[in-house]
């Protein structure tokens, strides 16, 4: 993972995405005002669905979402779910939770499937309790987006980062409008995948509105750091390496990654469509697609096999159950959504191909980032691999910069003593600049190792550090430090 914060903004990335909390000695006033503050045009009006009696109801409060924002003659219908905390919901901070793909449903996978309060097992369509769920401690927000994704549909396609930043920001506003006890809590904007790019993106946006810290992790952020290690990834560097490094096809990766490259740095200098499609194709299909295609292996785990009939969801039968779920009409009846809505595979492949063929994919996303940031990442997966993203934080400038880049490699630890993964941290507690790095965890971390993935966010939102290290000027403070060498 990446944990990133600014002054008063944090993001967190895991293929995940985080906007974080003030830290001690920062104020905690809002800055998403109860308002819709630079949307004077639109005319938002929300349809509320309160829900009872889907599954085993654990939660105090809960309420589904559907705000239209129209543009000129544009109306887009983003629907969202909201869950309170499970544990002092009056104090706890606020996230926002995004879903990558583009077109992948956050409904579907980021609720029902990794980290929401409840799942949906694959032998039976019916919700069940989760106890890892992410709102412990938080108040969280599950936004089905950009338009086609999930239950959110509207007149107008949404093909740009720029332009689904600011459809996501005019939802916050709105909502917050909506609901304005939440709009003085701490936000934290979280996402997974290709919410490395949207991440930053929309905190970007909220930073000039005078939001003032932010965090994301393990998503897509800066695709040059990504295609730069994929080979040395997939071929020796990865805990389960699908390849040996002297396989003669890794020798032709490492032969087209130099062009990969050249023309990636070509759409960051030159961004449109031409210089972005070109990267897309010849990266895209050479550089990650040939060695996940040559493995034959779940790319989001490669431990696993991917059986051809789970192909559609991503390897996953639970997730297949997490669509069927939200496809019932009795469902769309309680959420408070049109029962004629088709909530269909787990991504819209003709939003995801549109993004792509716009040159959305290629773009820089890292010159988004603030001051100070975090990220993160599961070790196991060849879709965004740990060692890109290490490689970008460290790139990365900012004001913790020269002190994340003296950092040694640590051991994090849960309460129980298991060693969950290591992290690099710059900055108090859990850091200003923290990277993680969660083993055992493929792309869907949350689902992989939930009780890990509830410690390092309850850390992050707590601002407690991911291990001790020992303070010579207070003994009484001075704990063991694991280094790894």
């Amino acid at each position: 993972m990446v944990l990133l914060k600014t002054v008063g903004l944090s993001w967190l990335a895991l293929c995940i995405a985080v906007l974080g909390v003030p830290h001690e000695g920062q104020s905690s006033q809002s800055v998403l005002q109860p308002g819709v503050a630079g949307f004077d045009a639109l005319d938002g009006a929300v349809q509320q669905g309160q829900v009872y009696g889907v599954g085993e109801r654990i939660e105090s409060y809960e309420v589904t979402s559907v705000f239209r924002i129209p543009r000129h003659l544009e109306r887009k219908h983003l629907f969202s779910w909201f869950f309170e905390a499970r544990h002092d919901p009056e104090n706890a901070p606020l996230m926002l939770w995004l879903n990558g793909g583009p077109g992948a449903r956050t409904i579907a996978s980021g609720l029902l499937f990794e980290h929401g309060p409840y799942s949906v097992p694959v032998e039976s369509i019916t919700m069940k309790v989760n106890k890892h769920s992410w709102n412990e401690k938080v108040n969280i927000i599950y936004l089905d987006q950009p338009v086609g994704t999930g239950y959110s549909y509207g007149s107008a396609t949404t093909l740009m980062l720029a332009t689904l930043a600011e459809d996501v920001y005019a939802f916050l506003q709105l909502w917050m409008h909506r609901f304005p006890r939440y709009a003085a809590r701490p936000f934290h904007l979280a996402g997974e995948s290709w919410s490395g790019h949207y991440v930053p993106h929309i905190a970007h946006l909220i930073h000039t509105s005078r939001m003032r810290r932010w965090s994301v992790a393990n998503g897509l952020t800066d695709p040059a750091a990504q295609f730069e290690t994929n080979v040395e990834y997939m071929c020796g560097g990865a805990p389960y390496p699908p390849f040996r490094p002297d396989d003669p096809r890794c020798a032709a990766w490492r032969a087209a990654t130099p062009v990969c490259l050249s023309l990636v740095r070509s759409c960051y200098k030159f961004p449109s469509n031409a210089t972005c499609d070109a990267a897309t194709t010849h990266c895209w299909t050479v550089i990650q697609g040939g060695p996940l295609e040559a493995a034959k292996k779940n790319p989001y785990d490669l431990r696993k096999e991917c059986p051809e009939d789970q192909a559609e969801s991503m390897c996953y039968p639970e997730v297949t159950a997490g669509v069927a779920y939200p496809n019932q009409t009795s469902t769309k009846l309680a959420l408070g959504v049109d029962p004629g809505l088709d909530f269909k595979v787990t991504t819209n492949y003709d939003v995801n191909l549109a993004f792509y063929a716009l040159g959305q994919a290629m773009l820089n996303s890292q010159g988004c980032c603030l001051r100070s940031s975090t990220a993160g990442s599961g070790c196991l997966h060849g879709v965004c691999n740990y060692m890109g993203i290490e490689r970008w934080m460290s790139r990365l400038e900012h004001d913790f910069h020269a002190e994340f880049d003296r950092a040694p490699t640590l051991s994090w630890k849960m309460a129980t003593g298991e060693h969950a993964g290591n992290v690099r941290v710059a900055g108090p507690g859990a850091g200003n600049v923290t990277f993680v790095r969660m083993f055992e965890a493929g792309h869907l971390a949350p689902y992989d190792q939930p009780e890990a993935s509830l410690d390092m966010t309850t850390r992050w939102i707590d601002n407690r550090p991911f291990f001790w290290l020992c303070l010579w000027s207070s003994y009484a403070r001075c704990h063991k430090a694991t280094l790894l060498i």
